[in-house]
């Protein structure tokens, strides 16, 4: 009997151990003042371009610490790169252009002007172009990356936040105010489909299962909506944290993420079908946004304290209180 018992609470240890949970495994500390927004990887290179404020910092995620940085980038918001072509991108909001960079010296080498208030920003090798998002223009900047010059300029019909490539030439693309996905093909530079997002409020991180074409819109009515961008049906809607800004997907785990500024991490999983929210893993506040290693299956996400909130005034009723100097760093999430 007593056997019987310590094995199976044996097995049980066993199989909890197996499917691991995850939790901050480290921290990479970075400093510095100002906010930030998206952080991208370069995991054949292992390093991460994590903006913040009037720079791009470059973290080299096996050693732990901050390599070097591209200046002048006032505002930046994103990171493009394109490892074959030697370049990155930067999408500078308050300059309303995208800084291009060599990803060897990190030496900015050329300025294109954009829309206003360029946001997120990918490079689409099919097309080679590099496509910036401008969330007060309303549009998308198109640029060749060969002549590093604007190709075209699409209309959005909204302001767009996060946007996703299919690998296959098109693009997907959250517009917020709206509460639309709006798909783009890269080569036309147009847009060829919009659907609504229903059950979803101001859409902003995005994430996609290629394979199974999914997209995971992560909305701040705290929930994730997954959808199916060929029908442009929702699948799902899955309660997730408050305050999210950021998603991901690691296709060998089958998981979808949200980075939650309250201070957690939700994970999403397909269970007999339907999708769930199986895990919430404490973060800390403020960590509203992510990026997921595939070969590490490990994840970062940006944090600093902050302190108290100025008082209110009539050109800012509800003032954002300002990060505290040389506390920003970089959780590490992983099992």
């Amino acid at each position: 009997m007593k056997i019987s018992v310590l094995l199976r609470v044996s097995a049980a240890s066993l199989l909890l151990a197996a499917s691991g949970q995850y939790r901050v495994t480290g921290k990479i500390p970075i400093g510095g003042e100002g906010g930030w927004d998206y952080l991208t990887l370069d995991g054949a290179n292992h390093r991460l371009y994590v903006s913040h404020a009037t720079k791009v910092v470059v973290v080299d995620v096996d050693a732990g610490k901050v390599v070097g940085e591209i200046p002048d980038t006032q505002g930046v918001h994103g990171i493009a790169l394109a490892p074959k072509l030697n370049r990155g991108y930067t999408s500078n909001g308050r300059a309303n252009n995208v800084t291009v960079f060599d990803l060897k010296t990190l030496r900015a080498v050329k300025q294109v002007t954009t829309g206003q208030n360029p946001d997120a920003i990918l490079y689409e090798p099919g097309s080679n172009r590099i496509f910036a998002f401008n969330g007060r223009s309303n549009d998308a900047t198109v640029i060749n990356a060969a002549s590093e010059t604007v190709a075209a300029t699409i209309p959005l019909g909204g302001k767009p936040e996060f946007s996703v490539s299919d690998g296959r030439g098109k693009l997907y693309v959250n517009i917020e105010d709206t509460h639309e996905v709006v798909e783009i093909d890269a080569a036309k530079a147009a847009v060829t489909k919009r659907y609504s997002l229903t059950g979803c409020e101001d859409p902003s991180g995005l994430a996609m299962d290629v394979s199974r074409r999914r997209l995971f819109s992560v909305c701040a009515n705290k929930v994730m909506v997954v959808s199916n961008p060929d029908t442009g049906k929702v699948i799902a809607t899955v309660p997730i944290g408050e305050g999210s800004d950021g998603a991901g997907f690691d296709a060998s785990e089958g998981a979808a993420f949200s980075s939650n500024g309250e201070g957690t991490l939700t994970v999403v999983k397909e269970q007999a079908g339907k999708y769930a929210a199986v895990e919430t893993v404490p973060t800390q506040r403020s960590g509203r946004t992510m990026t997921v290693d595939p070969g590490t299956h490990k994840i970062y996400i940006p944090v600093a304290e902050f302190g108290p909130a100025p008082a209110a005034t009539a050109s800012q009723p509800r003032p954002r209180p300002a990060p505290l100097p040389n506390t920003f760093q970089l959780l590490v999430i992983g099992r």
